[in-house]
């Protein structure tokens, strides 16, 4: 999963870095040509592109750091955690969810991807089998019963 992720950004980057070094340049350049660049609408447009490039590219770089640094081996094998899959109960209606535990830039809620760092994400954390999970919505408390865990560890 950490692998897929580092990979995806990575492509994201050199297409970014492409674009920022191949094409933008030329753009900039037969804008230039078209003469004064005060009042130059595609000059104006391509530099603001190369801004908005740039700082992809930097918050990309940065978040690929960060997951760089990721230690899999210290994330528990017996308790909810990035990379588990959780079957949860809803304990008012008895309805039954089944949620991965993903990083914030795969969150997909539609294909059952919850983010860490999401109200139910950060409320299963540290959780085992059985427990009792109390998750705060603008509509009140969601209690969840957690029925089976598999971590990180058990899909390897």
């Amino acid at each position: 999963m950490k692998a897929q992720i580092l990979k995806r950004f990575e492509d994201e980057i050199n297409a970014l870095e492409r674009e920022l070094h191949t094409q933008l340049p030329k753009e900039i350049q037969r804008a230039r040509e078209f003469g004064d660049l005060r009042e130059n609408a595609e000059y104006k447009a391509a530099k603001e592109r190369q801004v908005f490039l740039n700082a992809r590219i930097g918050q990309l770089k940065k978040r690929v750091a960060e997951i760089s640094l990721i230690n899999l081996d210290k994330i528990p094998s017996d308790k909810v955690a990035f990379g588990s899959t959780v079957e949860l109960k809803e304990a008012k209606t008895g309805d039954k969810l089944t949620y991965q535990l993903v990083m914030p830039e795969d969150a997909d809620a539609e294909k059952g991807w919850i983010s860490t760092a999401s109200p139910i994400g950060r409320a299963m954390l540290g959780k085992e089998e059985g427990d009792e999970i109390k998750v705060p919505t603008p509509n009140g408390v969601r209690v969840f019963e957690l029925l089976t865990l598999k971590t990180l560890h058990d899909a390897s």
